[in-house]
Parts: structure tokens; C-alpha cells; sequence
């Protein structure tokens, strides 16, 4: 009986969602067809349909729409890979050693709080207008987030635990492994997803500033022209490639994570 309530409840609130998104659809159709917004703010959702079956064709700029998508996706996926590698074991060392922490905490308090774009300017100094140069911003704009969220769940780790693995026997290793990532994956995989929203967000505007291809790159270079169609085409593909990559991540967090709070 209570899997049927929780499934009905289920139920309901992806039809609100869904129903929330109809609405904007619907009031996006009246606007632009009844030109109460000027077409090149707001085209109508035809024209724009029509624009994103031109481009799967045509490509953008001699560019497949693919290949933009693709290289927007490289850049993501590789510099949060690197993020992944680095942040997360940093992040459970420093949480566990205040010492090790005092180390890094001040250096990664200092960039966290700047505009990525502010030392991109650096970075393409160093690296190049190339891949390296972006792939490293966006490593910065996924590290920070993403050890802040270690660091923070493994020191929720209750000393009990800990100590009462010690006391049993276990080494240090063996506690690391056993014990406190365990205990501190649920907030890491939050973090997790924190750490995508913002990298995600630097990406476009890595590719806005310096890129001759992504999804970042063509919606600028369209409104330039006044491309307001496929401006809108740019940002719907931006957000359905946000919410695929957010739901895959929810989907792993009930599946493996579905005693969290019970």
C-alpha cells in the first residue's frame, strides 16, 4: 500500500512538471504568433524547429551540429574526469588531516570566489586558445566545488566509526576504503552535480569567448547575426544535455544511494 502511495505521488508531480512545461510552451506559441514579441526576440517555436532540422542537415559554419555538440561534450567530460581524479581523494585526505588541509584551503579559497573568465585571460597566455587552455578552465571550475564537497562529508563522518574500525584492528588504508568513503560518497555524488552545473556554465562561456566550434560558440556567433532561431535551437540542446547528464547522476543517487535519510 505505501509503494502504491509513493508511486502515485510519483506520479503526480511528473505530471505537474510536465504540465509546467506545456504552459511555457503554450504561452511561448501565443506570444510569437500573435507577434506581441518582436520575431527577432522571440521566434516562434516553428521557425525554430525548422532551424534545428536545418542544422542536423547542414551543419552551422561548415560544421556539423553533431561535432559542435560533441566537442562542447570533450571538453565537459574530460576536465571533469580530471576533476574527479584530483578533487575527490585530495578532498578525503584534507578532510580527515587538518594539517594536509591548512595546505590547500587557502589556495583554493583564494581562485574559488573569481569569475572564471577572469583568469581565463591567463590560461590561454599559457596554453593556447586550444583545448588545453579551456579544458583547464573548466578543471578550476569543477575542482573547487567538488573538494569543498569532500572535505565537508568526509568530516561529517562520525569519529565512532572511525575510531571503532581502529580499535578493531583496521589500518588506515582499510579505514579510508571501508569506512569513511562509504560514509561520504552520498554528499560527494551531490557535490557531484554542483560541480557539473557550474563547470557546465563555464563551458558556454569558455566557448563564447574563445573557440571556433561547441554549442557555446555557434549561439554566439548566431546572434551576432541576429540568428535568434537558432539562438533558441543552442539553448534548448544546452538545456536537455544539462538535464540528461543531472538525471543520470539522480538515477545512480536512488539506486545506490536509496537508504540516504531513512
Amino acid at each position: 500500500m505505501k509503494k502504491m502511495l509513493t508511486e502515485t505521488k510519483s506520479f503526480k508531480v511528473k505530471g505537474i512538471s510536465l504540465l509546467s512545461v506545456l504552459v511555457l510552451l503554450l504561452i511561448w506559441t501565443l506570444l510569437s504568433t500573435f507577434k506581441w514579441v518582436d520575431p527577432i526576440f522571440l521566434p516562434n517555436p516553428q521557425s525554430v524547429w525548422h532551424s534545428f532540422i536545418s542544422l542536423i542537415v547542414e551543419g552551422y559554419k561548415g560544421i556539423s551540429l553533431t561535432t559542435h555538440v560533441f566537442t562542447s561534450l570533450y571538453r565537459l567530460l574530460a576536465s571533469l574526469l580530471i576533476a574527479l581524479v584530483t578533487a575527490i581523494p585530495l578532498g578525503i585526505i584534507c578532510g580527515y588531516s587538518k594539517y594536509i588541509l591548512a595546505i590547500f584551503d587557502p589556495i583554493i579559497e583564494f581562485y574559488r570566489p573569481l569569475p572564471p573568465l577572469a583568469y581565463y585571460a591567463l590560461l590561454v597566455l599559457w596554453l593556447g586558445i586550444d583545448e588545453g587552455s579551456k579544458v583547464a578552465l573548466l578543471f578550476l571550475s569543477a575542482f573547487a566545488p567538488l573538494f569543498i564537497a569532500t572535505v565537508a562529508s568526509v568530516q561529517r563522518v562520525p569519529k565512532d566509526r572511525i575510531n571503532g574500525a581502529l580499535t578493531l584492528g583496521a589500518s588506515k588504508p582499510n579505514v579510508f576504503v571501508h569506512i569513511i568513503l562509504p560514509s561520504a560518497l552520498p554528499d560527494i555524488v551531490t557535490g557531484l552535480r554542483t560541480s557539473i552545473g557550474i563547470t557546465y556554465a563555464t563551458l558556454v562561456a569558455a566557448e563564447m569567448v574563445a573557440a571556433t566550434s561547441g554549442i557555446g560558440w555557434m549561439v554566439l556567433d548566431a546572434s551576432k547575426y541576429m540568428r535568434s532561431d537558432i539562438v533558441f535551437v543552442g539553448i534548448i540542446i544546452m538545456g536537455l544535455i544539462a538535464i540528461f547528464i543531472d538525471s543520470v547522476i539522480r538515477f545512480y543517487q536512488r539506486l545506490a544511494f536509496s537508504w540516504v535519510g531513512k
